[in-house]
């Protein structure tokens, strides 16, 4: 029996309580299920087994009807008819004493919401409908702007001091990963109001952006206007210990930061090639893409602690503000994900710039050990901080990194490195070749509108063109992931490069692994 096995058997020994539910379900979901779901987002959150007597009776659940079980109860909790706000929920297939059950993970929200047009709470004894209760309601609201501090309205912020580029550039990147988005349909104050971004306070009628809304979308002046001490401090200090060797001192809206984290990273810290299996993947940013967002969408931006990315010899530190739910070091084994902003959270899933909670975790603690040589550490308290260990690299020439799916470094040399792509590239189509970093930027910068070469080059942060970026620029072409905007004059001064459909399923597959 593992760990986890031992855990469950554990909890369902306790029996049912606040934050435990079972749900005997052998072959169909009860309808039920989904108030409990409601109750848990309006409390604390909690834990659902599925598979389980009310009186702790392991049944299990029919093996055929499971992948169905699992279908309905992701598409209903995402369905505003169903669950108002819709939440992001997983479930996850594990076995007790041989029987399969499954576990749900309920985080609480930092909204209220409503199943079947009915608001549903939590006590030791099950679920309630407290919808008639005006005091509870009120209390229950309350309590939520009180705990979430991104939800705090502020009446004074306009739609017209949002980035209406920046809106729309959210919408197509949703679009990207969901063809049937429902953004993609939405003006710009509908995409806020279904997003959480845009609410309204019970108390007093007034209605009005969230800070969460100014902080993703907002402009610099609104953003800085609403939490004048918002900043993100990025410093490589391997040299000049005293001081910084470089530094950005980011000020600016999240999603943007956020990007602005990446490209810091990748501009300090090396990628070793890393095959998983047959698939070539980038430890690096697999790696701080999580860090990026988790130091994002976890930060408590109501204390002015400035958070920090510090790029050290053998080694990356951050530091961000927290509520915290606890005090320690973080056992991925026993860890259970509590979201701190919510709605930020989820908005970073749908533009897929973060993880379903937990997960993101999970497979930075997978890749850490292999891109570093240690496992990443995570310490909760009034301060967050996280540790990740990297390979330090010489000039190019001399021994560098490669490290397999399986997680066992091999020393190989630039040739070497180069045999090994040669024999990777070989077994894929030339759709499935590694992009390099400059490649990948290319066409990162093609995604929201097409790009002049001197468009390119600014963003690219290159001040002519270089031998790589020519190289670049002309295999995006041939592989057909660009296309220009006036095939038949090449050299045109008004010549600007588009991504191609195939191109944008490339980035997908990419941000994505």
């Amino acid at each position: 029996m593992d760990a986890n096995e031992r855990k469950l058997k554990g909890l369902i020994r306790k029996g049912e309580g606040i934050s435990t539910e079972f749900k005997t379900c052998r072959n169909s979901l009860g309808r039920d299920v989904y108030e409990t779901v409601c109750a848990f987002l309006n409390r604390h959150g909690g834990t659902i087994l599925l598979g389980v007597t009310d009186s702790g009776d392991i049944q299990g659940i029919e093996p055929d009807a499971v992948l169905q079980i699992k279908k309905d109860f992701v598409t209903t909790v995402n369905n505003p008819q169903k669950i108002h706000p819709p939440a992001y929920i997983s479930v996850n297939e594990v076995t007790v004493d041989r029987k399969l059950i499954l576990r749900v993970y309920v985080p609480e929200s930092s909204q209220v919401h409503r199943c079947n047009g009915r608001i549903y709470d939590r006590n030791e004894d099950g679920d309630f409908d407290i919808t008639d209760h005006t005091r509870q309601v009120a209390d229950l609201y309350q309590r939520k702007q009180a705990t979430y501090s991104e939800n705090k309205i502020y009446p004074f912020a306009k739609l017209d001091e949002l980035r209406s580029d920046l809106i729309d550039k959210c919408r197509r990147l949703a679009g990207v990963w969901r063809d049937d988005h429902p953004w993609l349909g939405m003006d710009d104050m509908g995409l806020l109001k279904s997003a959480q971004l845009h609410q309204a306070d019970p108390e007093t009628g007034k209605s009005g952006i969230t800070l969460a809304g100014i902080l993703l979308l907002g402009n610099d002046q609104l953003i800085l206007s609403a939490v004048p001490h918002h900043r993100t401090d990025l410093i490589l200090r391997k040299v000049n210990l005293d001081r910084y060797d470089d530094r950005d001192l980011v000020r600016t809206n999240l999603i943007e930061s956020y990007e602005r984290i990446i490209a810091f990273v990748q501009k300090h810290l090396p990628d070793p090639f890393f095959l998983e299996g047959m698939e070539r993947i980038s430890l690096r940013d697999a790696i701080f893409r999580e860090v990026a967002s988790n130091i994002l969408i976890h930060r408590e931006y109501t204390n002015a602690f400035p958070a920090k990315l510090i790029i050290e010899r053998g080694q990356v530190r951050t530091e961000n503000s927290n509520k915290p739910n606890g005090f320690g070091a973080l056992d991925p084994a026993n860890f259970t994900p509590f979201p701190k902003n919510p709605v930020i959270g989820a908005f970073f899933r749908e533009i897929h710039r973060a993880d379903e909670l937990g997960s993101g975790m999970r497979k930075m603690m997978r890749y850490g050990k292999a891109y570093g040589g240690a496992d990443p550490q995570m310490i909760e308290g009034d301060i967050f901080r996280i540790i990740v260990k990297v390979p330090e690299f010489g000039p190019v020439g001399e021994v560098t990194g490669e490290v397999t799916g399986d997680a066992t470094p091999k020393q190989v040399t630039k040739s070497g490195l180069s045999r090994a792509h040669e024999a990777h590239d070989g077994a894929h189509d030339e759709a499935h070749e590694p992009m390099s970093e400059i490649e990948q930027r290319i066409l990162l910068a093609c995604l929201d509108a097409p790009q002049n070469t001197p468009e390119l080059l600014a963003l690219l942060g290159y001040e002519s063109r270089t031998g790589n970026f020519k190289k670049a620029l002309s295999r995006l072409l041939d592989l057909a992931f660009l296309e220009m905007t006036i095939p038949d004059k090449p050299r045109s001064k008004k010549q600007k490069y588009r991504l191609t459909e195939r191109g944008r399923k490339l980035l997908k597959r990419i941000e994505g692994g």
